[in-house]
């Protein structure tokens, strides 16, 4: 055991990587994702030599960085991976940009070459901060050796308080092997220009309570900042006291049960009819860590044409009246803030008597939305509807799987017909849309959860995007189903070309693909192909036994089938075609 496994090397010299890896452990990271190379051999020297965390070997940067966005996603720790300068660090930007737009708590730590070198387009330079300013929370370098514990304790700090995301920083080769005396850090960093409001303004959750007191037709609407704040039991607790639909986004999802009646679905571009309409037509809008995403209110200026009172909750100000103009802002986090009005909605509710009568009717007006029945579909003898997989795997699992995606149809299906009843069970890109996320998410979700049923729903174009993590999965011994709804097309652009390009599939179509069977067994795991929908559930049950086999399941679905309703882009929140039919 070298320095880094020795707690009696407090305030001892150490190298830089020796204390890099002892930050980690302070810290209580349990597993990092990474990659090595020149630059962070040093700080792989140190891994080596302790034992208190574990290393996984990726076979990609951006895998890397996807697994501890999901690790983080699917546990509430902060994800870390570790990559080398240039090639490791531009590999990784597409994984730090997923997880900034969807507020992932992360540290990237990145190797640098010696700081004499650094502008001087040394081997594998690049300019780091530079690249990675745009799309992290906060980014590091690191020009002397006395600064890289703090950074580095800064650097979860930040990551985890306030509206998380990654962090990102920076190492040059030669601090990772200078010495400085080491000793672990105490208690939180005081940083003068960050200071998070966690509370929320008194008198704004006041005039919150008296709105939801006078309204007759009250809607809460959920995001992803629900889940990231750990508030899902207070957020069904609030929706229970007030008695609204609610509605979760695509990264809400889970935050409140899908089985519940009082849940009215996704809302937005592939949201449910109920959903929207409830959306457009009610007179008081709570939203609770959500941004009126475009994908979630389509047109603002539609949007904006019904006149109601809008209550916006989140950490971050910047969100707040960002897309849509709100009443009552209230800053501060998910938690505490609905704790709050909870109780001040309770006290003031002996006064003043919420309008039953009132929210009744409105509960007959969306039970008439529900009735459009939105997500029915045809199903078929003859072809494999991805919709009935995704239904077929709820059932086998019970509902109770991590389920992780990759992005196009296959993601609004899973979104739609898998029911979440829990949080942080639903992980997937919401924010960039990214391709190939899916078999590195059941990676780090695995990791994290080591005995959870994790399943990956994927298309044939988003697979192969980092389908060399098979290889990963069979290192580790990590055990996902995975479930290709393979369609030979780049489903949704195949869509939208059919709705809106006048049916050109311009390089759209998918030829010459693999056999996904032979793939999976080259890499040493278990493949299926099932192209009759007879054998869907008897395959997918199959699958579940094998628990310590990695099963790759190729469906061939119809080709033909899009995701209804849709609401197109520029068009409003009610504006939807619910099927074929209306195009």
């Amino acid at each position: 055991m070298g320095d880094a496994g020795n707690e009696r090397n407090d305030f001892m010299e150490l190298n830089g990587a020796d204390i890099v890896v002892r930050c980690l452990a302070d810290e209580g990271v349990e597993h990092v994702f990474g990659y090595p190379g020149g630059a962070v051999l040093y700080i792989y020297d140190a891994i080596y030599k302790q034992d208190k965390f574990k290393h996984i070997l990726v076979r990609h940067e951006q895998a890397a960085v996807h697994a501890a966005d999901a690790y983080a996603r699917s546990s509430d720790k902060v994800g870390v991976c570790l990559v080398t300068s240039g090639p490791g660090v531009t590999n990784a930007v597409t994984g730090i940009a997923t997880a900034y737009m969807d507020s992932i708590p992360m540290v990237v730590i990145s190797g640098q070459v010696p700081t004499h070198a650094i502008g001087e387009d040394a081997f594998q330079e690049c300019d780091t901060v530079g690249i990675t300013r745009p799309c992290v929370k906060h980014n590091f370098l690191v020009r002397d050796i006395k600064d890289l514990a703090d950074t580095l304790h800064k650097a979860f700090y930040l990551a985890r308080t306030g509206r998380p995301g990654p962090v990102l920083v920076d190492i040059p080769k030669d601090i990772t092997a200078a010495r400085y005396k080491y000793s672990p850090a105490k208690g939180e960093p005081v940083m003068r220009s960050y200071t998070p409001v966690v509370k929320g303004h008194q008198g704004q959750i006041k005039k919150a309570v008296q709105m939801l007191l006078q309204a007759e037709r009250p809607m809460i609407y959920s995001g992803g900042g629900v889940i990231l704040s750990d508030a899902a039991p207070e957020l069904q607790q609030f929706v229970k006291m007030i008695g609204a639909p609610c509605t979760n986004t695509l990264m809400g999802l889970g935050a409140y049960p899908s089985t519940d009646k009082q849940f009215v679905g996704m809302p937005g571009m592939h949201g449910t009819y109920e959903a929207n309409m409830a959306m457009q037509h009610c007179d008081v809008l709570i939203a609770v860590g959500a941004r009126f995403d475009d994908r979630v209110i389509g047109n603002p200026k539609h949007f904006a044409q019904n006149l109601r009172k809008i209550v916006h909750i989140d950490i971050d100000p910047s969100s707040i009246s960002k897309r849509v103009k709100v009443d009552v802002p209230i800053v501060g986090n998910v938690k505490d803030v609905l704790i709050e009005l909870m109780e001040q909605y309770q006290a003031a509710a002996v006064e003043t008597k919420p309008n039953k009568d009132a929210l009744a009717k409105w509960w007959q007006q969306v039970q008439i939305w529900r009735g459009k029945e939105c997500m029915k579909f045809a199903d078929s003898a003859e072809l494999i509807k991805p919709q009935s997989v995704v239904q077929k795997l709820w059932e086998v699992t019970g509902g109770d799987a991590y389920i992780t995606s990759d992005v196009g149809q296959h993601q609004m299906w899973a979104a739609q017909y898998y029911g979440f009843d829990k949080p942080r069970r639903w992980i997937n890109s919401g924010g960039l849309g990214t391709m190939g996320v899916g078999l590195p998410y059941a990676m780090g979700v695995q990791m994290a959860h080591p005995d959870a049923t994790v399943a990956c729903i994927t298309g044939e174009g988003s697979i192969q995007m980092n389908i060399q993590e098979l290889s990963t999965c069979r290192q580790y011994h990590l055990t996902p189903k995975i479930l290709c709804l393979n369609n030979r097309y780049l489903g949704m652009v195949r869509q939208w070309q059919q709705i809106d390009y006048s049916s050109r599939y311009a390089e759209s179509y998918m030829d010459a693909l693999p056999d996904f069977v032979k793939l999976a067994e080259a890499y040493g795991h278990v493949g299926m192909r099932i192209d009759k929908p007879s054998d869907v559930d008897g395959a997918l049950r199959e699958a579940f036994k094998l628990k310590d086999r990695l099963v790759f399941m190729d469906f061939i679905t119809d080709q033909s089938e899009n995701v209804w309703p849709m609401v197109k882009a520029g068009k409003g929140l009610t504006e939807m075609l619910l099927g074929s039919e209306d195009l």
